[in-house]
């Protein structure tokens, strides 16, 4: 198999499992979990480790920023053999029970974004893979880390979020987010949704584990807004969850 385009890599890793964070400053990090780590690549937003947990390959990818850099990214390990994918990223918190420093696990996505449109529907659902869902669930207990699971919200633009007053369709944003709360939205990040639904359309496994940096819900309404720039409580439950989903697959 010939490298593919973006990625610059070929199935010659043989994992089926891989750890995606969105800053490439971030894989060294998780591959240093894994067994045998070794870097094995970079392009463009796209650096890539090699490690193993219980014998088995396990890559960690970098995606970058954003729903289309995630899609290709996906798509390409796809091609080269990966069949099972978690996302272990930042988010903002929303519900009010969500603080600095908590996990968010998403169950599933709103897709305010543009790519998924490209796939899907906009009525079929953004929704994570029960299994490998279940398996970051029982790490985040294991390890004793306060959690939630529900939906989040996956955008575009990040000062459409946080500055959305000064945008021309300030009237969408506005309203659309108060629509989120309402439903219980549990935080806002960037690349779940395109996730889910490049792998719902390619027959893939994907979750999603988060670490909630502040809630600005919290602090327009006066209320303690702990922040926290701790990545490493998502890193570990993503790979104890896939060493469990390992041996309970094998």
């Amino acid at each position: 198999m010939e490298k593919l385009y973006h990625i610059q890599l070929d199935d010659s890793h043989g994992a089926k499992y891989a750890i995606l964070p969105g800053d490439p400053g971030r894989v060294e990090k998780i591959a240093a979990l894994l067994d045998n780590p070794r870097f094995i690549g970079q392009n463009r937003e796209y650096t890539t480790w090699l490690g193993t947990l219980e014998g088995e390959p396990v890559l960690v990818m970098s995606t970058g920023m954003g729903g289309p850099s995630t899609a290709i990214g996906v798509e390409e390990l796809y091609m080269t053999g990966v069949q099972n994918f978690v996302r272990v990223g930042t988010c903002g918190g929303m519900h009010l029970d969500v603080m600095g420093g908590d996990l968010v696990i998403a169950t599933g996505a709103i897709r305010m974004e543009g790519t998924t449109r490209e796939y899907l529907p906009i009525e079929f659902p953004a929704v994570a893979d029960f299994e490998l869902t279940g398996c970051l669930v029982d790490a985040a207990k294991a390890g004793g880390y306060r959690h939630h699971t529900g939906v989040v919200q996956c955008k575009d633009s990040f000062y459409g979020q946080h500055s959305p007053e000064r945008m021309p369709v300030a009237y969408e944003l506005q309203d659309k987010w108060q629509a989120w709360l309402k439903g219980g939205t549990l935080a806002s990040e960037m690349e779940s949704a395109a996730l889910y639904i490049v792998c719902q359309s390619l027959g893939a496994k994907a979750a999603c584990i988060l670490n909630t940096i502040w809630n600005q819900e919290r602090r327009a309404k006066g209320m303690d807004d702990t922040e926290s720039h701790d990545t490493m409580r998502g890193i570990r439950v993503a790979v104890d969850a896939i060493r469990e989903h390992i041996k309970k697959n094998r």
